[in-house]
C-alpha cells in the first residue's frame, strides 16, 4: 500500500537543491496535494538510490561454497538489505560465463527466476543485468533466449580471459582455485581457457551480430573494464554506450568525449582506490568523468560514497547525490525516477540530519525500510 502523506519539517533535496518546502506523496508518486502531515524535523529527505550495477546478492543466495543455495529466501533478504541501504531501484548484475559456479548459466537462471518471483511482492524495484562473457560463443543463443524470456533490458560484455598468458601457453595464476570453485578438474579447466582463447577471430563478428539484435529490441548495452580509447570506440561502434568501471583515465576520457555514460564503483570511492590497482574513482570524479556510482559488490557503499565526495571537496551535496540517483536513472532510461519532482515515483530515503544514518526508505510510496523513532512519526 502506498502512503498518502505530506512530509514537513525536513530538508528536502529537490532538483534545484535543498529546500524546506513540504513533500507530498500519493498513489506512489510525488504530488502537489497536501495529505496527512508527518513531522520529519531533524531529518533530510533525498531521492532514492538507483543502483546501476550490483552483485552483492550472491552472498545471500549462496552463502558458502557447497552450502545449500537459498534461492528465493536469499533474494527476499537481498531486497531488505537494498532498502536498508537506501536503494530503491537495484540492477541485479548476473554473469553468464564459462567460469561456471555462481557465474554460470545455471545459477543465472536461478537468479533471474528469483527476481521475477519477487516482483510485485517487495517494494524495491529489482531489475536484471546479464553480464555476458565475450568468448563464450556457444552460449550466446541461450543467453539471448534468457534475455527475451525474462525481459532483461541491460546487457554488459565482459572478457575475463587472461589472454597474455594463454597466448604463451602458460597457466594463469590461481587457476587451481578457480577450477575447483567451478567444480572442474584444473587440467580440464586450463584446456577450456586455451580453447576459448583460440576462438578469438570468431568473437568480433559474433558480437557485432548479437549487439545489432539486442539494440533492435531496445536493450541498453555496455562494456566492462575498458582500458583504452580504442576499446571504448570498438564497443561504441556496436551500440554499447555505457562504460562500466573503466580501468584507465584514457578510457573514461574517451567515453566522455563521445557522450557515453560512465559508471564507477562506489567502494572504490570509499576506499580511496581500486582494489585491483586501476584508476581511482575519486580522481575520475574530480575530473568530471563519472555519471553514476554503483554498489558493485557492497550495497552500503553508494550512500557513503556520495558523502565521501562531499567530504573530499570533489562535489557539493546535490551534485554528489545525483551520482547515485538521477545519473544512474538517466543511463538506464528511467525518466520516472531519480529526482523528487511532481509526477515522478515516490522513491525516497529519510536520513538523520547529523549522523546521515538512513532511517526510512520508501519505494513507489511504499514502506521498504523503517527503523527507530522515525516510525512513530509516520504512523502516529
Amino acid at each position: 500500500m502506498s502512503l498518502e502523506i505530506t512530509l514537513e519539517g525536513a530538508r528536502v533535496l529537490r532538483p534545484e537543491g535543498w529546500t524546506d518546502t513540504p513533500l507530498s506523496l500519493a498513489g506512489g508518486l510525488v504530488t502537489d496535494a497536501v495529505a496527512r502531515r508527518v513531522d520529519l524535523s531533524g531529518h533530510d529527505v533525498l531521492p532514492g538510490i538507483v543502483d546501476a550495477h550490483g552483485d552483492g546478492f550472491e552472498r545471500h543466495m549462496a552463502p558458502r561454497r557447497g552450502a545449500l543455495r537459498e534461492r528465493d529466501a536469499g533474494m527476499l533478504a537481498v531486497s531488505s538489505e537494498l532498502a536498508a541501504c537506501g536503494i530503491t531501484t537495484a540492477v541485479i548484475a548476473q554473469f553468464w560465463s564459462w567460469e561456471g559456479g555462481l557465474r554460470g548459466p545455471a545459477f543465472a537462471q536461478e537468479v533471474f527466476e528469483s527476481v521475477a518471483l519477487m516482483r510485485g511482492s517487495v517494494a524495491v524495484d529489482m531489475r536484471l543485468q546479464l553480464r555476458l562473457e565475450t568468448h563464450y560463443l556457444e552460449a550466446f543463443e541461450a543467453a539471448e533466449a534468457a534475455i527475451d524470456r525474462f525481459g532483461i533490458r541491460y546487457v554488459v560484455f565482459n572478457d575475463h580471459l587472461p589472454h597474455d598468458r594463454l597466448a604463451e601457453g602458460r597457466k594463469p595464476p590461481r587457476l587451481t582455485g578457480q577450477a575447483l570453485k567451478s567444480r572442474r578438474n584444473p587440467d580440464d579447466y586450463f584446456r577450456l581457457l586455451l580453447d576459448l582463447h583460440a576462438r578469438g577471430p570468431e568473437v568480433a563478428p559474433a558480437l557485432d551480430a548479437l549487439c545489432r539484435r539486442l539494440a533492435a529490441k531496445g536493450v541498453t548495452l555496455g562494456s566492462h573494464d575498458d582500458r583504452t580509447a580504442a576499446t571504448r570506440a570498438e564497443w561504441r561502434g556496436r551500440g554499447a554506450r555505457v562504460s562500466e568501471f573503466p580501468e584507465t583515465e584514457e578510457a573514461a576520457l574517451a567515453a566522455r568525449a563521445s557522450g557515453d555514460f560512465t559508471v564507477l564503483g562506489a567502494p572504490n570511492v570509499v576506499r580511496g582506490a581500486s582494489h585491483a590497482g586501476n584508476a581511482s574513482a575519486q580522481a575520475l570524479i574530480a575530473a568530471g568523468l563519472c555519471d553514476a556510482l554503483a554498489s558493485d559488490y557492497h550495497y552500503p557503499s553508494p550512500a557513503r560514497a556520495a558523502w565521501r565526495c562531499v567530504e573530499l571537496g570533489l562535489l557539493d551535496e546535490p551534485a554528489a547525490w545525483r551520482l547515485v540517483s538521477e545519473g544512474p536513472a538517466r543511463l538506464l532510461g528511467l525518466a520516472d525516477r531519480g529526482a523528487l519532482e511532481t509526477g515522478k515515483r515516490a522513491d525516497l530515503i529519510v536520513m538523520e540530519h547529523g549522523s546521515r544514518r538512513i532511517v526510512a526508505t520508501l519505494a513507489g510510496g511504499q514502506v521498504a525500510w523503517m527503523t527507530g523513532p522515525v516510525a512513530e512519526r509516520f504512523f502516529a
